[in-house]
């Protein structure tokens, strides 16, 4: 019997190691994009510009336990606007200790800004890590001066006084863009070279000419410019997955180089992540394994000090 016994441990021993051999191991997953939205608890700001659905805190940590998310960066939303008590709740409730971090908005050409932006970073230590400009205005219509915090003129020199006191912060510049506005975002981003510059949504490319996006991929050359895959919705004509986007893809992979190519915008289901995964598959299928672990992951815990 205690022979019997042995080998019976033996056989469970093995069958164990076998299947520890044959788990695929755990690459390391960030999602770089995710907005949450609260208005129950903490309501919209009256310069709102969109009025999502909830999406609230408490279902997303669930979530991310689930679909073996990393981390996340908490891109602070239009509709919020400067109020960032919504942030900080979540900093303060969070999945797990360090697991989020997070973009602020205010108005870039407002002189209390650089004094908003350290007072924000500095309750939320090793917390906030860019700054996030929106330039969405049509070309040729006149840039904004108020109201809801969207479509600044990047020419302005409050503009340029705004980013270099983000680059004194160590934090970086987070553009939400069409691809119009390449050549003025470069002017910028030439003067702060050592700053990074996150250039969200594949530079929405749909949504410009080829001639624009070309000038889009030119920012490649700034040696901090990094580019998100996310939301490529916006750079097709076509329902997912997105083929007609593809090579736009491929012409930002070949610019930026899998080291400044980051990925987000996984979702808030595990329906919305595993169709996320698949798009990311499909997308980056011209990639090594290697350079698709540093998108997935590698490079946002660099680029985000995680």
């Amino acid at each position: 019997m205690p022979a019997q016994c042995s080998r019976r441990q033996l056989l469970a021993a093995a069958g164990s190691v076998a299947a520890t051999a044959a788990a695929p191991p755990h690459i390391l997953t960030i999602d770089a994009h995710i907005h949450l939205f609260d208005p129950a608890r903490f309501p919209f700001h009256p310069n709102a510009t969109y009025r999502p659905p909830p999406q609230p805190l408490e279902p997303y940590s669930k979530f991310v336990k689930q679909a073996k998310i990393d981390h996340t960066v908490l891109v602070h939303p239009e509709p919020y606007q400067d109020d960032h008590r919504y942030l900080e709740y979540c900093f303060a409730h969070e999945p797990s200790p360090g697991f989020f971090k997070g973009t602020c908005l205010f108005d870039p050409i407002d002189p209390q800004t650089p004094a908003r932006i350290r007072a924000l970073a500095e309750r939320n230590p090793g917390r906030i890590v860019a700054l996030r400009i929106h330039e969405m205005r049509k070309p040729g219509t006149p840039p904004t001066t108020s109201g809801a915090i969207h479509d600044r003129d990047l020419k302005s020199p409050a503009m340029r006084e705004t980013w270099r006191h983000v680059y004194q912060l160590g934090l970086a510049i987070q553009m939400h863009f069409i691809p119009y506005y390449a050549p003025q975002i470069g002017a910028l981003a030439a003067q702060f070279p050592a700053m990074p510059v996150i250039l969200d949504h594949l530079a929405r490319a749909g949504q410009g000419t080829r001639a624009e996006y070309a000038e889009v991929l030119k920012l490649a050359r700034l040696p901090r410019v990094y580019m998100k895959l996310s939301a490529l919705e916006y750079s097709s004509r076509q329902p997912f997955p997105y083929r007609d986007a593809k090579p736009l893809v491929r012409q930002a992979c070949d610019a930026f180089g899998a080291d400044r190519m980051i990925w987000g915008g996984l979702g808030h289901s595990l329906a919305e992540f595993k169709q996320q995964s698949e798009l990311f598959d499909y997308m980056l299928d011209f990639l090594s394994g290697a350079d698709r672990a540093k998108i997935r992951g590698l490079n946002a815990a660099t680029l985000f000090h995680f």
